[in-house]
Formats: structure tokens, C-alpha cells, sequence
């Protein structure tokens, strides 16, 4: 499986291309709503062009703005892609100086300022989580904790009781998913089961 980054934060940058003006503003987004509020938020309605891409998984969108077509939207998300990229939207914004820059150079002047944006933004690998349910009855209950405890990645969101044990909502990183089920199945000689929402198998 490739590895894909997301930002840690909001990264702006800008350049002078042939007295045009380029800023690209670029932030890790969790949905299409987020990617949305972030290219409103950033768009200048006094520019000439506002065009953007997003990419969330399989997702992606992008707009040339009027711009001819394929000369600014498709060259932002292959920015993005080009730096194995995902959860992020990138708004890049003209102000047009006078002079045409032909199709290939809307080309390299959207995709060169995106770019040159997304390289220089702090990154953060994306982890690839599943939720799960961890049952358990409460003899076992502080050992299972104590093992989710000093796993790295795994997060405990909820813990509901019974009559007999508990019921843990967790996550974990998916690429551990089945090893975990098969730990905590051997830690309590299987009396705790471990069930993931996805159709991770379990142990």
C-alpha cells in the first residue's frame, strides 16, 4: 500500500508569473464539507479566478473557474497527487496582470504554485483507522485496558458495562486490525472477542 501524507495545518505561498499574481492556500480537510468551507473561505471574490482541487480517498473534485478547461483544476489536483497527497483542498487565486500565459502556461502556473505550495507545508503520514467493539467480562477487563493502553495508534472512545463484563469502542490502526484481535484473543485465552464495523476479520 503507498503511503499518503496530509498537511498539518493551513500553508499559504504566492509568486509573480508575467505580472500575474498566484496565491495558493492549501489545508488538511476531513470531508467534502471542510474542503468546501476552506475554498470558500479562502476564495477572493475581487480575483480573477479562483480554482481548486480537493482530494479525500477515492474523492476528488476540482474547478478551472473559468479558466480555459484542464489548464488550472486538473494541473492543482495533480499537485497534489504528484506528493502523494490525500485529505487536502488547495485553492490557488489569480489576479490577472494584463499579459496571456497560453494554456501551457495556465498549466505550469496553477500546478507550479500549488506545487511549490503543497512542498514547502508540513506533513503528517495518514494512518488508516478501524472501529471496532472489544467484549469482555471483568476478570479480564484491567488486563485487556492495560494491553489497548501501551498499544500505539489504539484509542478507546467508549467504555459501556453489562452484567457480566464491558463493551470497549476503539480504533485502531487497520493495518494492526487483525493482529490485535488475535492478542487480545490469546491474552484472555479467548474469552474476549474483538469485532471490527468494516468486515476486518477477527481473530
Amino acid at each position: 500500500m503507498v503511503e499518503r501524507f496530509t498537511l498539518i495545518d493551513v500553508a499559504l505561498c504566492q509568486q509573480e508569473i508575467k505580472k500575474s499574481r498566484f496565491r495558493a492556500a492549501a489545508a488538511p480537510v476531513a470531508d467534502e464539507a471542510a474542503a468546501k468551507a476552506f475554498i470558500a473561505a479562502q476564495s477572493d471574490p475581487g480575483a480573477n479566478h479562483n480554482c481548486w482541487a480537493w482530494r479525500i480517498g477515492a474523492a476528488y473534485r476540482f474547478s478551472d473557474d473559468g479558466e480555459p478547461s484542464g489548464t488550472a483544476g486538473k494541473p492543482i489536483l495533480a499537485a497534489l497527487d504528484g506528493q502523494g497527497l490525500d485529505r487536502v483542498a488547495v485553492v490557488v487565486t489569480r489576479w490577472f496582470g494584463g499579459i496571456l500565459l497560453g494554456s501551457g502556461g495556465l498549466v505550469r502556473a496553477y500546478g507550479g504554485t500549488a506545487a511549490q505550495c503543497l512542498r514547502e507545508a508540513a506533513k503528517v503520514a495518514v494512518v488508516e483507522t478501524v472501529a471496532g467493539t472489544a467484549e469482555c467480562g471483568f476478570s479480564d477487563l484491567a488486563l485487556v485496558q492495560a494491553r489497548l493502553g501501551a498499544l500505539p495508534g489504539v484509542e478507546v472512545a467508549v467504555e459501556s458495562f453489562t452484567a457480566s463484563g464491558a463493551i470497549l469502542s476503539l480504533a485502531a490502526p487497520a493495518a494492526q486490525a487483525e493482529q490485535l484481535a488475535r492478542a487480545l484473543s490469546d491474552l484472555t485465552s479467548g474469552r474476549s472477542r474483538l469485532r471490527w464495523q468494516d468486515g476486518t476479520p477477527d481473530a
